[in-house]
């Protein structure tokens, strides 16, 4: 828009320099030209008229041709009766003017002068050039003037974007001055409203999910305790059965209360991303992976720009604590799924202003139609996780990345298996 408003004022003025400065320079230039003719065409009638003068003109006009070749670039010369006639004639180089002589209405000769105008065409090219100069000189300074005034007058454009910048990467305490015009102050009072409005109501849920975590799980725990009281204080097969089917639905609503308590934390916690180092946190988080695959005889690979010795480490951005969540969800799923013996593969690779995160492990893999619907809330499949799980990893894992402005694919891997693609934004910043 700047750029715009610089080429439309730059426009402007050169278009009212063309039309005040053009016929100006035109007109001064037909007035040159004008002087020089007629001060050339008077020359040649004075000389006319010594021509049809008696002896002494004539004697009069020789010294003057001789003086006018000596005092001016011009040269005049005296042609015959047969030649006479006025013209004027504006050559390549030179003027010629001729003018005959006449005595008692007869045509006795006639008088030529060659005018060289290269001096006449200097001062024309210096009155065109100064008035070039000068026209690119004004243009110049509209040129700033116009980078000036855009600049102001864009100011609060600007103002606005950076707030709705800093407002999609989660700051919610971004606010834009109340300055410019009218329409533009309405329209920052308005966002900065809407800020403050949405601000508090992200803080109310996040009270809320802390209010709720708390209620939440002390019943359950409470409840599981008992559970095992009674299977403690009995003999009985059949309590002890019962308690045990009951100890497993606590469970399993323990870990369901967990999973929704970890996406609606998700959800609410709006932060803004950080360039953070790839490398370091897949290796943190393996650290804590290995020793359960290890268990299984399953082992994790590292490929791309993860692997040891790779000396270019990517730098993402994303919010502190999601990708590490990301990572738990998804190598906790793979290993899962993994037989014993089996190689979870981790690769990381730039692509432009993109890293792509991907976990491939050696599982069954999942079928198209259950590849469309992995993502939804509560979904579980009818493999290994399916039985186990909450239905909530995945969701909870979109819900990260996109929030970090990322997105999350789930793909065949080759040779079977699953892999899950994680597009993370890369940082500007060189991980070195």
């Amino acid at each position: 828009m700047i750029r715009q408003l610089i080429v439309s004022y730059v426009l402007l003025v050169a278009v009212a320099l063309t039309a005040f400065t053009v016929p100006v320079a035109f007109t001064l230039t037909s007035q040159l030209r004008g002087d020089t003719e007629q001060s050339v065409r008077r020359e040649a009638r004075t000389m006319a008229l010594l021509l049809s003068g008696d002896a002494a003109s004539r004697a009069a006009l020789d010294r003057m041709v001789v003086a006018y070749a000596q005092e001016t670039p011009g040269t005049a010369e005296v042609l015959p009766a047969a030649r006479a006639k006025t013209a004027t004639h504006w050559g390549d180089g030179a003027l010629e003017v001729t003018e005959p002589a006449k005595r008692d209405g007869h045509t006795v000769g006639a008088v030529r002068i060659t005018y060289p105008t290269s001096d006449l065409t200097r001062r024309l090219w210096r009155i065109w050039g100064f008035r070039a100069i000068l026209a690119l000189a004004v243009l110049a300074v509209a040129a700033v003037l116009g980078a000036l005034v855009a600049r102001r007058l864009t100011r609060p454009l600007r103002q606005l974007n950076d707030m709705a910048s800093r407002f999609s990467d989660g700051d919610l305490t971004a606010r834009t001055p109340v300055t410019g015009p009218h329409e533009t102050r309405t329209l920052a009072k308005t966002l900065n409203q809407a800020g403050e409005r949405l601000d508090t109501l992200i803080a109310s849920q996040r009270i809320f999910v802390a209010d709720a975590s708390h209620q939440l799980r002390t019943p359950l725990t409470a409840l599981r305790l008992s559970l095992d009281n009674i299977a403690d204080g009995t003999d009985d097969e059949f309590v002890r059965e019962d308690v045990e089917q009951a100890t497993a639905e606590v469970v399993r609503m323990s870990r369901l209360v967990n999973g929704l308590l970890v996406l609606a934390r998700a959800e609410a916690k709006v932060t803004a991303a950080e360039p953070l180092p790839l490398k370091e946190i897949v290796d943190e988080r393996l650290s804590v992976w290995r020793p359960a695959a290890d268990e299984r005889g399953v082992h994790i690979a590292l490929r791309g720009e993860v692997a040891d010795g790779r000396p270019h480490v990517p730098l993402v951005l994303a919010s502190p604590g999601h990708l590490e969540q990301v990572l738990d969800n998804v190598l906790s799923n793979a290993l899962e799924v993994s037989p014993d013996g089996a190689t979870i593969t981790v690769r990381a690779q730039s692509r432009g202003e993109e890293t792509e995160l991907s976990v491939v492990d050696e599982g069954p893999g999942m079928s198209d139609a259950d590849k469309s619907r992995a993502f939804d809330r509560f979904w579980r499949g009818q493999g290994l996780t399916g039985r186990t799980g909450s239905g909530l990893g995945l969701a909870v894992v979109r819900q990260l990345v996109t929030d970090d402005g990322g997105t999350v694919t789930l793909r065949d891997a080759p040779g079977g298996g699953l892999s899950v693609a994680i597009s993370l934004r890369a940082s500007p910043r060189s991980g070195g």
